[in-house]
């Protein structure tokens, strides 16, 4: 659910640069070359920002990612330890049982 999430702000951000650098394509064009030059280093230094704040949520999602990997083999690991133990205790309960059986058999055989 994060990483589908992650992917729709992406896709979202996406959407607002795309949106931002047509506008601005639309207004350096309605402008002189000499009145384009502040804004087109404005939008260089925002692009950037953006692009670094895109890298770091990458670099979460990732992380994110991996977490849940190592929580779910935890999780795998723990339900088989699990599945382990109740193997050997019921094993261990049918042995008692029969230790049960003969030590009861072997008390009836002795003369009183």
């Amino acid at each position: 659910e994060l990483w589908i999430s992650l992917e729709e702000h992406q896709d979202a951000l996406e959407l607002i640069m795309s949106k931002y650098r047509k506008q601005m394509l639309q207004l350096l064009q309605g402008r002189r070359g000499e009145d384009a030059e502040p804004v087109l280093e404005v939008h260089q230094a925002n692009s950037s920002e953006i692009e670094g704040q895109i890298d770091r949520i990458c670099e979460m999602g990732e992380v994110m990612r991996k977490a849940v990997q190592v929580d779910d083999d935890q999780f795998f690991k723990v339900q088989e330890k699990l599945a382990q133990l109740e193997l050997e205790n019921r094993e261990l309960r049918e042995l008692l049982s029969i230790s049960k059986e003969s030590f009861e058999v072997g008390r009836e055989d002795l003369p009183d």
